[in-house]
């Protein structure tokens, strides 16, 4: 079965998601990577404004390719979302309910995602052309001079994501691990520990 959503998100919204789900997202997402996390992190620790309300919101880790001619974004595809793992605590704080990126996220972000109710989803890696067509608007709307990495608004129509962690504390990546050992590894599998 295939949930859809739209942001913002609020509580009722997140308390139906389970790892594994498959989820489309029509609406308006955000865009932003390391060096928007730090700042967004910054004015947070200052006291400031921040350039997005982030309350409800949905932050997808990618820095897009230049659009072709006639095209609104080019490739698009999900950013290694470990990366991002020291900025969450403050970004949750501020609001943020998910992210979207690729790979595992460390324990303490698993952690923090429950405390905080929020969820991560993961996108297909290796598809952003494909992912791009999901795209039916995008403009920059902070921190332009970071070029590929400002942060963008994008309007999304049935953007493909999987529920990676749930407000439960549901892993993904851990059930799936958990599985594989039991049919096959004569070893334990870990995984890093601190964000």
């Amino acid at each position: 079965m295939i949930k859809r959503i739209t942001p913002p998100l609020d509580d009722k919204i997140l308390e139906d998601l389970r790892i594994g789900d498959k989820v489309l997202i029509t609406g308006k997402i955000y865009t932003a990577r390391d060096a928007a996390h730090k700042r967004f992190v910054e004015t947070i620790n200052k006291g400031g404004q921040l350039p997005i309300d982030l309350k409800g919101q949905v932050i997808y880790y990618v820095g897009p390719t230049p659009p072709k001619p006639g095209y609104i974004i080019g490739s698009a595809g999900p950013t290694t979302s470990i990366r991002m793992d020291s900025y969450m605590e403050p970004m949750l704080k501020a609001g943020l309910k998910a992210t979207i990126g690729k790979g595992y996220r460390s324990w303490g972000v698993v952690d923090l995602l429950k405390k905080y109710r929020a969820v991560y989803f993961i996108a297909t890696g290796g598809v952003g052309a494909l992912i791009s067509k999901k795209i039916k608007k995008a403009q920059v709307v902070a921190y332009e001079d970071l070029g590929p990495e400002a942060v963008m608004e994008l309007e999304v129509e049935d953007f493909p994501v999987i529920v990676a962690n749930d407000i439960y504390g549901g892993d993904i990546f851990e059930e799936g691990v958990r599985k594989y050992q039991e049919i096959t590894l004569p070893f334990k599998i870990e995984r890093i520990s601190e964000v």
